[in-house]
């Protein structure tokens, strides 16, 4: 069933589309559907055609998180639990680590493991229908794992209340506080992701894939540790024929010619 519940197609100009697709429902992260979402991530990760990923979703909700009724069938069985929210980690990382940038289009309600996957994302654009949280301490449980994307998203001020009082950011302020890189007019959302993907899609995919990953590595070091790593990857860069290719480009006023794409 997970098949039905999360889609993945493409579009022109090297973009993947992943749709969440249980709208009715709310698009909760079942066992299955991370299971099945993992998968589609690992299928676009070695797709060489695929430039950049959007996430979008069917219904009122980008997703609601985890799926409730799931978790209270099984609350008695702490190995399955654990996997579950293991899992649901695993894939959260497959997005941050996936070798192409990944844009996030909200047209609702993100909480708890939802909004979790928007923090996730690269890039995110949201319409003003949307809203952002992590409630589950209203629910007794409390929001750890989608703490950890959303601490690293926007300030500690901001996650610690989102995290501690549930309340919910609407589209505005989830863009003023950095979760989120705009909001645009619901009609006009999925052209928008779109001519944003293509935009990215149309430079050197293996770039990318440099870049991606050198920002989430340096990140997370002190300043002297980033700026060693980062000369590093900045060397390693310029003796890739993408680099090559791009710099005698520029120079000759003319188009590149990617390799590979």
């Amino acid at each position: 069933m997970s098949e039905e519940f999360i889609k993945l197609s493409h579009h022109d100009g090297g973009i993947a589309e992943l749709r969440l697709a249980n709208g009715p429902k709310r698009n909760p992260l079942s066992s299955e559907v991370l299971s099945h979402m993992g998968g589609l991530l690992d299928e676009v990760a070695t797709d060489q055609k695929v430039g950049a990923l959007l996430i979008t979703h069917d219904g009122p909700a980008f997703s609601a998180g985890h799926d409730l009724k799931e978790l209270r069938a099984n609350r008695d069985d702490s190995q399955f639990v654990a996997d579950l929210f293991a899992q649901c980690s695993v894939v959260m990382k497959k997005i941050v680590r996936l070798p192409k940038p990944v844009i996030a289009l909200v047209d609702g309600i993100a909480t708890a493991a939802g909004c979790q996957m928007v923090a996730s994302c690269d890039l995110a654009f949201a319409s003003r229908a949307a809203e952002f949280g992590t409630p589950g301490v209203k629910i007794g449980l409390f929001c750890s794992t989608p703490m950890v994307a959303l601490s690293r998203k926007v300030g500690r001020n901001t996650a610690m209340e989102m995290l501690l009082t549930g309340r919910h950011l609407g589209a505005e302020e989830a863009a003023q506080k950095g979760l989120i890189n705009g909001v645009v007019e619901a009609e006009k959302l999925q052209a928008h992701g779109l001519d944003i993907a293509r935009l990215i899609a149309s430079f050197s995919h293996n770039t990318l894939a440099i870049g991606k990953e050198a920002f989430y590595r340096q990140i997370e070091m002190d300043l002297d540790d980033a700026y060693d790593y980062a000369s590093q990857v900045m060397a390693h860069n310029m003796g890739l024929d993408d680099a090559s290719e791009g710099i005698s480009a520029f120079l000759e006023k003319r188009q590149p010619s990617w390799k590979n794409q």
